[in-house]
């Protein structure tokens, strides 16, 4: 390691989108990267095999779990997208998530005492609640939400700002909207409904399937974020990282079943009582000038995924 290298530190660096991120840095010898990671949700098979990579095991909620590492390294930049995610971990988790806070606070104590230069928060459409306005532009959060994870998610931007004005650490808030690619697991529902098509098996939809979302494809997802760190664009502000395009559920489910050329059958589910908004669209005025490119179309990002799995 030189010290011309920049150092980054990805924490919940084994899941789906931070491991991908990883795998995009590493494309880059002047990078060297740190991912920490407790295997909650996330995959060993996810760690990029890399000698600028280094796997640390460890709970970035326990203080005493991420401060050495800190000291270890000094970091130029930390991206802190560890967190319980899921809806059904989420719901039925509420304190797990809530202990989230401590490693949001761990992780702004540490970088403000070591020089980190900005530190990247992986927020949530979640902080949008039941939206009032669509597109849901980044100065309009109703805060309308009472699940445990969009106030987590609510709290961590606050506790980034705060930090920005009386430390004068630098941040950068991701809203992450529906994000999908092929290292994702399969409880989200894209995942899930493409290995249900490829086994021929029903695809379940929760109520009528009209809820509306926009899905995002992963590279257009690093793309932005990669953009916003190497350009310094989005410094102490907020951007949406997702694609515009809206579908139902029952149009996902239906495109897939297409483009896998199944056998499934769609059915019906009893609405979920929470965490399953009606609505989801990202205002991307933000997004599109980071991307500086057009969006992956949903047909062309499903037919990479099922490319992957041939």
């Amino acid at each position: 390691m030189t010290q011309s290298k920049k150092n980054i530190l990805i924490t919940g660096g084994a899941g789906f989108i931070p491991s991908s991120l990883a795998d995009r840095f590493l494309e880059n010898p002047d990078y060297f990267v740190v991912l920490v990671d407790n295997f909650l949700t996330g995959k060993k098979e996810n760690i990029p095999q890399h000698p600028n990579c280094k796997f640390i095991h460890g709970d970035v909620n326990n203080f005493d779990d991420i401060a050495p590492i800190f000291s270890l390294y000094n970091f130029d930049y930390v991206f802190h997208y560890a967190a319980v995610v899921g809806v059904k971990r989420t719901l039925e988790n509420p304190i797990m998530v809530l202990e989230d806070i401590y490693g949001i606070r761990n992780i702004l104590d540490l970088s403000k005492r070591t020089g980190v230069k900005r530190v990247f928060y992986a927020s949530s459409s979640e902080v949008y609640g039941e939206p009032v306005h669509l597109p849901q532009h980044e100065t309009i959060t109703p805060l309308n939400s009472r699940l445990p994870y969009a106030v987590v998610k609510n709290v961590g931007e606050s506790y980034f700002r705060s930090y920005q004005q009386e430390y004068g650490l630098d941040y950068t808030i991701f809203r992450f909207f529906n994000t999908y690619g092929p290292k994702q697991s399969t409880d989200f529902v894209m995942s899930r409904f493409i290995r249900l098509a490829l086994a021929n098996k029903d695809i379940p939809v929760y109520g009528d399937g009209s809820q509306t979302r926009t899905f995002c494809f992963i590279d257009d997802n690093l793309d932005a974020c990669m953009k916003a760190m190497e350009s310094d664009l989005i410094v102490n502000d907020v951007a949406n990282i997702g694609n515009g395009d809206i579908v139902t559920i029952m149009e996902l489910a239906g495109t897939i079943i297409r483009l896998t050329n199944s056998q499934s059958r769609i059915i019906h589910l009893p609405p979920l009582e929470e965490g399953d908004m009606t609505r989801r669209q990202p205002d991307i005025a933000k997004m599109d000038q980071l991307l500086g490119r057009p969006f992956t179309s949903l047909e062309k990002g499903i037919e990479i995924i099922l490319n992957n799995l041939r």
